[in-house]
């Protein structure tokens, strides 16, 4: 059967990826701490081609190709804008840093930083409800929080006093490898060694913003041109399905 079909159904496969990637950037383009994923390209060569060029049965420079594969990296490092909301629980990073909080398992996720809020049990908890790993307890007569540029949190009593109560953490990305994105600007670390603990304003980590939110790192113009640029492939290869279709029916259908 004609290679064309598999070759060209690779192609639409990897092309309707590139799509729902982009529309997904595109969907979280205001979600606080979302980081957008990079398309990238890479060929494919047939498992034929493979033996052949071991068994050096034709040229090195001679490929069969058998379509294009696609591989999305969460741009994790690109730093969003901060936008001042002064509202006391907003916390943004001006860095690389994240911020562990703990799943309903105690998973270890990271957050980029969002709206914070105090949970049932008086603990200092994500916008989504999951307690930050610092276990920070709010006590109940107080009346503000102040969280400094290092993470410590002090609560603020009627009369002016004052008793710091804790410090939030950062943690730092090793490797975007072993880090699964989760809805809202949360991420799940899939493999302890991809992060390690580190202190605000050291070697890059940056430092946290109280009374403002970080903007996703998503630029509407670009993600809209590539995404046209993604369309103009899909149906490159909806073409090719289309010329190949011709071609069988004008093979089934000659007479000798």
């Amino acid at each position: 059967m004609n290679g064309a079909f598999y070759i060209a159904g690779v192609g639409l496969d990897t092309q309707q990826s590139a799509l729902d990637t982009l529309a997904n950037n595109i969907a979280n383009l205001n979600t606080s701490g979302f980081k957008r994923s990079q398309v990238q390209f890479s060929e494919l060569v047939s498992a034929s081609a493979r033996e052949a060029d071991t068994q050096n049965t034709r040229p090195a420079t001679e490929t069969g190709l058998a379509g294009v594969a696609m591989i999305s990296r969460m741009a994790l490092n690109q730093q969003g804008d901060l936008e001042r909301t002064d509202q006391t629980l907003d916390l943004a990073i001006n860095g690389a840093g994240f911020i562990e909080v703990l799943g309903e398992s105690g998973q270890r996720h990271l957050w980029r930083g969002g709206r914070l809020q105090v949970n049932s049990d008086g603990f200092l908890a994500a916008s989504n409800g999951m307690m930050l790993a610092s276990h920070i307890s709010i006590p109940d007569s107080a009346v503000d929080l102040r969280i400094n540029s290092e993470g410590q949190v002090t609560a603020i009593f009627e009369g002016g006093e004052t008793e710091t109560i804790g410090e939030i953490d950062l943690l730092r990305l090793r490797s975007p490898d072993g880090v699964t994105r989760l809805d809202g600007g949360f991420y799940r670390v899939d493999d302890k060694s991809t992060v390690e603990n580190a202190s605000a304003d050291i070697e890059g980590m940056g430092s946290f913003v109280q009374g403002s939110l970080e903007r996703s790192n998503v630029e509407l113009n670009r993600e809209m041109v590539e995404m046209m640029i993604v369309q103009r492939a899909y149906a490159a290869n909806a073409q090719i399905v289309q010329a190949a279709d011709q071609m069988s029916s004008i093979a089934n259908n000659l007479r000798r």
